[in-house]
């Protein structure tokens, strides 16, 4: 598995090696070894499967301590653009995002450590995002987040607001500015 760093620390891109033939193809989704070589020693303890239709955003969420999560990303069907966004105070990138294009035809995957809100964009119709969860189990009254659309964090998401489909939770995040933190670097 090729391993890629990120503008934000922790924050790492996986490319599994495929191998097709004229079945299909293979490849290794997650690799405990990869990730140790990495220097993550993640305990998954949970994963998550979402459907979201065309210009659907999810997030940008994390969870406080002590149930804060880390969370190993893909699409295996459909396609995503996928954001991380430092939140831990102290960090030479704090308030800084990254993007990457997650799809089922490259299979790329995205370690977002605890201290990163995330979120996505989905870019078709009936896009399959999976997340492995590391940390704590999911918690109600742990949730946090962040405006998907601040100016502050500047996220290209490249869908109009008016075409953007929200729930209704993430309809109200502060933005960073209004935003405390429960992280540090």
């Amino acid at each position: 598995m090729k391993v890629t760093e990120t503008l934000i620390p922790g924050v790492l891109l996986f490319e599994p090696k495929v191998f097709t033939d004229d079945r299909g193809y293979f490849f290794e989704s997650y690799s405990k070894k990869a990730f140790t070589d990495a220097g993550i020693t993640a305990d998954f303890v949970q994963d998550n499967q979402s459907l979201s239709q065309k210009n659907t955003i999810r997030g940008l969420h994390a969870q406080a301590p002590p149930h804060a999560q880390g969370k190993l990303v893909r699409v295996i069907q459909g396609a995503v653009l996928d954001v991380a966004v430092d939140i831990r105070k102290g960090s030479p990138t704090y308030g800084r995002h990254v993007a990457y294009e997650l799809s089922a035809h490259n299979k790329l995957q995205l370690w977002v450590p605890p201290g990163c809100a995330h979120g996505f964009l989905t870019l078709q119709d009936d896009t399959i995002f999976v997340y492995k969860v590391s940390g704590g189990l999911y918690n109600k009254a742990s949730e946090i987040g962040l405006a998907w659309n601040d100016p502050e964090i500047a996220i290209g998401w490249g869908v109009a607001e008016q075409d953007a489909i929200l729930s209704a939770k993430d309809q109200v995040l502060p933005g960073i500015k209004n935003f405390n933190s429960p992280f540090t670097y």
